[in-house]
């Protein structure tokens, strides 16, 4: 019994620290007297309805990093089962979520979902508004973003 209590304090200690651990890069960033030269914010969740937390999560970082860095690029890559909240027919269900995506490939942020995810569940481009770029594989896309230089920030619930 004794080993689960410490096993479920520490189980919870260490969700705590990972929940600050995203809004503390962000800040890590902020901090930097030059900007890097983008940022991809990795989106990764088995909460279909995650997005309802993440984007406007990633919005407010986006403007405190273009407010910062008025030059810096930024990206979000999605590519778990969360992606899903970004298809046509989630439009008027995830209403917020999609305004608030267009609103970042509007600024300059492009959105990407993972296609192989997608074919996983018999899914293909043509179920995503066109504002939403399916790339062949999400975690490719976030290497070649990485490639450039930008840096990874994972987006974990706040």
């Amino acid at each position: 019994m004794r080993r689960f209590i410490l096993a479920s304090i520490f189980a919870l200690f260490s969700i705590g620290l990972s929940q600050a651990s995203t809004q503390q890069e962000i800040e890590q960033l902020l901090a930097q007297k030059d900007a890097p030269f983008g940022v991809v914010f990795e989106i990764v969740d088995g909460d279909g309805d995650a997005l309802k937390w993440a984007i406007p999560a990633v919005n407010q970082y986006v403007k405190q990093l273009q407010k910062r860095f008025p030059d810096i690029g930024l990206a979000v890559v999605s590519h778990g089962s969360e992606q899903f909240g970004l298809m046509t027919n989630k439009q008027q269900q995830n209403a917020e979520v999609h305004k608030t995506v267009q609103s970042l490939v509007a600024s300059d942020v492009p959105v990407h979902v993972c296609g192989t995810h997608a074919s996983w569940r018999g899914k293909n481009a043509n179920d995503f508004p066109d504002y939403v770029d399916v790339s062949p594989a999400g975690p490719t896309e976030i290497r070649n973003y990485e490639e450039m230089g930008y840096v990874l920030i994972e987006v974990e619930k706040p």
